[in-house]
């Protein structure tokens, strides 16, 4: 496996700089273009299984992380407050409470559930400086994010369905997970709700696991401060294991925040909060793809899919008109010319490409 963080700066797909500091990386073209490709499949595959997409700010009053629970259970990973007007706010670590926020901005029925809110959203953690590291580490991220509102008896059938949909994911990039973890509570104080919504929560994963026929490991201190997950483990080049993805169950921040539909007996009752992550933050999943595919990304993903290699100067414009026709089409194409060198080093040089075409007096004529 090779190591992204010298092969995205060879391929000049992200860079850092001092000036922005440690742990926040920039995107370069090439790099953005990953990036591009790999949140529209997300989005469509999210949009097909049901998901409303939804924007939200990436700041918030420090109220807000304390009725969530972070502020009490996740400080020291938080930016500090800023003061604005007579309030403090605050960087989010999570968007799990803007999207609380939309749910309650109006009255739900049972008919609405399973609410299925899915955002790409920015979050922020004050990582120490020296756990940071490329892209698989960083201060600012980009996460594939999503929150279900659902009935107690739909929970089973939602989180199987976020479960389906991570392998569906993998297989169309090529991910191999190392493991699945049962993410469960451990010794001490950080964790929050009441024991018997943690055995329950925990009872339902456990289920869901079971019935996937998915071998799993049980990980103790790896639960969330609100809730057990599923956490979808891979490994880097150095064999370093870190969660790409992850199903969580949370019985906790519904009731912090006083959510509520009414049911078909016209009363009122508690959703539960499945949260959801198919492949991540960005960041940390194309420094993932970069090592799994040494570069080659699979067609749909490479950040140039079409390189035209016109055999002579007086064939660069027909080169460059069909480059044009595959750029309208939809295709990330461009065109190597002879000025770049013989027609032999030129396809050595783009051997990452998936498609060349060389273009010669019979290819213009066409």
């Amino acid at each position: 496996m090779h190591d992204h963080r010298r092969l995205g700066r060879e391929l000049e797909l992200f860079g850092t700089d001092p000036l922005t500091g440690t742990g926040l990386p920039y995107w370069l073209p090439a790099g953005a273009a990953v990036r591009h490709a790999l949140e529209e499949y997300l989005r469509e595959l999210e949009r097909k299984a049901g998901y409303q997409h939804v924007y939200s700010p990436v700041l918030g009053k420090r109220e807000l992380y304390e009725i969530s629970g972070h502020w009490s259970h996740y400080r020291d990973g938080m930016y500090p407050p800023m003061d604005l007007g007579g309030e403090q706010v605050m960087l989010r670590p999570s968007l799990c409470p803007h999207h609380a926020l939309i749910y309650r901005s109006r009255g739900r029925s049972y008919r609405e559930l399973p609410l299925r809110l899915a955002e790409l959203g920015g979050q922020y953690r004050a990582e120490l400086s020296g756990v940071l590291g490329g892209l698989t580490r960083v201060r600012a991220m980009q996460l594939n994010d999503a929150h279900i509102f659902c009935t107690p008896d739909q929970v089973a059938g939602e989180a199987s369905a976020a479960l389906a949909m991570i392998g569906q994911a993998y297989a169309a990039l090529g991910i191999d997970p190392v493991r699945y973890r049962l993410s469960l509570p451990g010794p001490g104080s950080k964790y929050v709700g009441t024991p018997e919504a943690w055995e329950r929560a925990t009872a339902m994963l456990t289920e869901i696991l079971a019935s996937s026929g998915l071998a799993y490991e049980v990980g103790e201190g790896e639960a969330a401060f609100y809730g057990p997950k599923i956490d979808v483990q891979v490994a880097d080049s150095s064999e370093r294991e870190a969660t790409l993805s992850t199903v969580q169950v949370d019985f906790y921040q519904p009731g912090q925040f006083d959510l509520h539909y009414i049911g078909a007996d016209g009363a009122r009752h508690r959703p539960v909060l499945v949260h959801r992550s198919i492949i991540g933050s960005m960041e940390r999943a194309v420094a993932h793809l970069i090592e799994r595919h040494g570069g080659a990304f699979p067609d749909w993903l490479a950040p140039e899919q079409l390189v035209l290699l016109p055999v002579t100067d007086a064939l660069v414009p027909p080169a460059v008109s069909a480059a044009r026709h595959a750029v309208e089409l939809g295709l990330r194409a461009r065109v190597a010319g002879p000025e770049l060198g013989t027609l032999g080093s030129r396809i050595r040089s783009s051997r990452l490409v998936p498609y060349q075409a060389v273009i010669g007096n019979r290819e213009a004529a066409v």
